[in-house]
């Protein structure tokens, strides 16, 4: 079909020790019960010496991501947007009609700035005379491994705590420390001793070794300081709008974060209730 989401499943498997944050994780994300036979009958490898728990949730889903990408790209072009890349942003102006933003020596206005800078956003904001609102981010790192055959049919494996996870990935396994080191905005590479400390958490759940690492990479995940969305205009300044602090789950929230700013920009009554868009806006940091 045309979904841009196929199932997965999502498998939280525990050790001796791991008990409290099993069980923390086994309720928030109301997983299921299940032996440690059908829990291996979905990973073979998972080791009976050292798993003890075992819960799973069968909605799950791995998203298409690059293919939701070039939807929201081929939406912007057909409404007269376009989209410049490699365009650093040297300047940023208030004018009487909007704003001025400058970049690689050429100039754009328009009545609305929208900061979707990413772990940038507060840099932006000072760029454009606006207070920051507090956005840190977060180095998480990952390794692509060699997995064995048959991976492709296997669930997420999660560690409890959030301490480790591995997804099936085109043949291979991707596996993260879940590392969350604090950072400064930039172009971010993996830790290999962060990666070492990922893959053998997971290791240490499996009969068979990691035995060849294919790739490795990091990211950065931006938060505010409460850990929530911020969506929407500034307060000292309405025709400056926030987009930031998606953290770990910008695709995930993307269609109906993009909605809610459209509506707000607009003047539309958004779709999400009213306590939910004051949740999410810039104006709880205001001092």
């Amino acid at each position: 079909g045309d979904s841009l989401l196929t199932p997965r499943g999502l498998l939280l498997v525990g050790m001796p020790g791991e008990e409290e944050a099993f069980a923390h994780d086994f309720r928030a994300m109301a997983m299921q019960d299940i032996s440690f036979d059908e829990a291996r009958a979905m990973v073979p490898v998972l080791d009976p010496a050292r798993v003890t728990m075992a819960g799973y949730h069968k909605e799950a889903w791995d998203i298409d991501t690059d293919r939701m990408l070039q939807g929201f790209a081929r939406a912007i072009r057909a409404g007269g947007g376009r989209i410049l890349t490699g365009a650093q942003v040297s300047a940023i102006a208030r004018t009487s009609e909007g704003w001025q933003v400058s970049a690689q020596g050429r100039d754009f206005t328009a009545r609305h700035l929208v900061n979707a800078a990413g772990a940038w956003a507060d840099q932006i904001a000072e760029m454009a005379g606006i207070s920051p609102v507090g956005i840190t981010p977060y180095r998480r790192s990952m390794a692509r491994v060699g997995a064995p055959e048959g991976v492709g049919h296997w669930p997420m494996l999660f560690g409890p705590g959030e301490t480790w996870y591995a997804k099936p990935d085109a043949g291979a396994l991707l596996v993260s420390p879940a590392d969350e080191t604090p950072t400064e905005p930039h172009d971010a590479w993996a830790d290999d001793m962060v990666l070492a400390e990922g893959i053998a958490a997971y290791e240490a759940r499996v009969t068979e070794p990691v035995t060849r690492m294919l790739a490795n990479w990091a990211g950065l995940r931006s938060f505010a300081p409460d850990r929530v969305l911020v969506i929407g205009p500034d307060p000292a300044e309405p025709g400056f709008l926030w987009m930031a602090g998606q953290g770990g789950y910008g695709f995930q929230t993307a269609p109906a974060a993009g909605q809610l700013l459209a509506d707000l920009a607009g003047g539309r009554t958004p779709s999400l209730d009213a306590q939910a868009v004051r949740a999410l806006a810039p104006a709880r940091f205001a001092r």
